[in-house]
């Protein structure tokens, strides 16, 4: 098969496009043609190494944990699928190696969940890791009926999909923070857009009046938006960092790192194919591009996802 890998750490540039073996297929898992790969940035932290000390990482290594696809083989244990099956999946296995960045993966079935026919396959690579981060990080501060939730970096991509999210749960105000050229972006979504920087505190207060404080704070940004949500939450324990975990457990705040769930996959997609959730696609780029998907990623600025297609 064709896939994206690279054999050391380093910049983008690390990374080709290489001819390497098929992928195994255990008793457990199923073999996925891919469709389309989600680029997120923890792929170019992985990339980086960043994260070598947190799981266990193989070189050569193929990149990516989001893929859409069709499945072509099941393993010998396998029931519930069957070829021709079109699946997306959050695929973080308990090491680093195998990704998404190929023409073919082999999934554990925990982790696969159905796409809806009316969700195409770049949309449907989006949404695993995004969102189940935001769902996962809204649910663990126990977000519910008649909060008002800060989300920060709301136009980004698991940000944009918590203000959806966030409502769902039954927030009565979503208000997210973003440059303001995506203030209308976030607008559209449900949120209240509000800028970033040193007047954010009290921008945040203005708007929700009384004490000036939310109820749920999620920070997908760190730095200055970290600090200042300490001041803006009434409850440490109803905040939740997914980019500075350290900081977080020295805070009080409780930090998130997505798990896997085929279950809320699946009700995320259900969502989507309702029209409840929307997806936000920036750019997509051909497999052989995955270095320009990178650069892109890491200049910041992106609004919603990134995605290869294969």
């Amino acid at each position: 098969m064709k896939a994206i890998a690279y054999d050391r750490f380093g910049d983008a540039e690390v990374m080709s496009l290489q001819e390497l073996p098929d992928p195994l297929v255990g008793p457990d898992q199923v073999l996925v043609e891919v469709r389309a790969a989600g680029v997120n940035p923890v792929d170019y932290k992985v990339r980086a190494g960043y994260l070598q000390g947190l799981i266990p990482h193989h070189l050569p290594l193929i990149p990516g944990w989001d893929v859409s696809g069709v499945v072509r083989a099941v393993g010998i244990g396998v029931h519930e699928w069957k070829p021709g099956d079109e699946v997306l999946a959050y695929a973080r296995k308990d090491h680093v190696q195998f990704g998404s960045y190929a023409e073919l993966i082999s999934v554990p079935v925990r982790m696969l969940a159905r796409k809806p026919s009316t969700v195409d396959f770049v949309t449907a690579a989006a949404l695993p890791l995004a969102g189940l981060t935001a769902l996962q990080a809204l649910k663990v501060v126990g977000t519910g009926s008649g909060d008002v939730v800060l989300v920060h970096a709301a136009a980004g991509g698991v940000g944009h999909v918590q203000v959806q999210i966030a409502r769902e749960l039954g927030a009565s105000r979503v208000i997210g923070t973003a440059s303001p050229r995506n203030h209308e972006f976030v607008r559209s979504l449900g949120a209240e857009p509000v800028a970033y920087g040193d007047a954010l505190v009290d921008a945040v207060a203005e708007l929700v009046g009384g004490d000036g404080q939310v109820d749920v704070v999620v920070d997908n940004a760190g730095g200055l938006a970290f600090d200042q949500s300490l001041r803006l939450v009434r409850d440490r324990a109803r905040m939740t960092s997914i980019v500075d975990g350290a900081r977080a457990l020295e805070s009080g705040v409780v930090n998130t790192w997505a798990r896997p769930d085929a279950g809320q996959t699946q009700w995320l997609a259900d969502l989507v194919a309702d029209g409840r959730l929307r997806v936000e696609v920036q750019q997509t780029f051909p497999l052989a591009e995955a270095v320009k998907a990178h650069k892109l990623l890491e200049g910041g600025h992106v609004r919603g996802k990134v995605v290869l297609t294969v």
